[in-house]
């Protein structure tokens, strides 16, 4: 076991704690999967990720990002936490505003536009799912067939269980039965469109978590601050978390498929966080080449050293 210099990070967020934290290895050289495994375990944290160096010669880094219950090939905040903490540590890009992240998904883009970062989301399957596991999906989400518009099956590296709610109200009041969820096997990501401009029960509770975001339009991308244009959540029992804050690769493979079939915009935000206390941003942009880019803050709220 040797010291190794960590960080932790709360990402999609400007204001620490009200996003979703990240554990970071900065130097996983010579750590085995079970060791990597068990810290992750320890963490508790729905991701932590271990930064080594580069096999492809395009990489800045590499990272492999783990969960309590696995590795994943790719995840959204674990992305952008782990570059914000890369460069914070001294990382330089081979190429200024551009880094290449290597992962077991491949090769990931990212940019740099002051202190945000954006990826660009992978390549997504997507297929409808079956009725039958449909409608097992929704008696787990406790949803009627009426208050869905529409459902996919969405793979770019972790595989969720898509679906777009009637409005973002019912996504906040659901209250899932995870067991069923885990029994399924199923990661479900859930989204709403608020009904009205500025009717959000974001800006309706005026909780802290709203006020604490007053005035940060640079970070919102839109308007007040306050504006939403969608509202997520993400339920993951089968990888051991019941409900994750904010959560990238959820948002990335919504934003391609919902700007596709003409749900979104090319541009929105995305929030994600409120029941769990939280005020995730999540800004979408798609590009003039029809890439999708998934942006957001990142802020280190711990910065030492860790034996591993």
């Amino acid at each position: 076991m040797k010291s190794r210099p960590f960080k932790q990070v709360d990402v999609f967020t400007a204001t620490p704690y009200l996003g979703n934290p990240l554990a970071v290895v900065l130097d996983g050289s010579g750590l085995d999967d079970a060791e990597m495994q068990r810290f992750a375990q320890w963490t508790n944290l729905s991701e932590t990720t271990f930064v080594l160096p580069p096999t492809e010669p395009t990489a800045d880094y590499r990272v492999r990002i783990f969960t309590p219950g696995g590795e994943l090939p790719f995840a959204g905040h674990p992305t952008i936490g782990s570059c914000h903490a890369w460069l914070q540590a001294g990382g330089k890009p081979k190429a200024a505003g551009r880094i290449v992240q290597q992962c077991a998904a491949g090769l990931v883009p990212l940019r740099q536009d002051g202190e945000r970062l954006a990826f660009s989301a992978p390549p997504l399957k997507r297929s409808a799912p079956s009725p039958t596991l449909l409608a097992k999906v929704a008696g787990a989400l406790g949803l009627k067939a009426q208050q869905i518009v529409a459902a996919q099956v969405l793979d770019n590296g972790p595989v969720w269980f898509g679906l777009l709610l009637s409005d973002a109200d019912t996504v906040l009041r659901l209250v899932p039965d995870h067991r069923m969820l885990k029994e399924l096997g199923v990661k479900a990501g859930v989204a709403g469109v608020p009904v009205a401009e500025g009717s959000s029960m974001l800006i309706g509770r005026s909780n802290r978590e709203a006020r604490a975001f007053g005035g940060k339009a640079a970070m919102a991308g839109a308007g007040d601050g306050l504006k939403i244009d969608l509202e997520v959540r993400a339920f993951a029992a089968p990888i051991g978390v019941e409900e994750d804050p904010v959560t990238g690769s959820l948002n990335a493979s919504l934003a391609e498929w919902l700007i596709a079939d003409g749900h979104m915009p090319e541009r929105y935000v995305a929030a994600q966080g409120q029941c769990l206390g939280r005020a995730g941003r999540v800004a979408i942009e798609r590009d003039a080449d029809g890439k999708v880019w998934v942006g957001g803050d990142a802020v280190t709220c711990i910065d030492g050293q860790v034996t591993l």
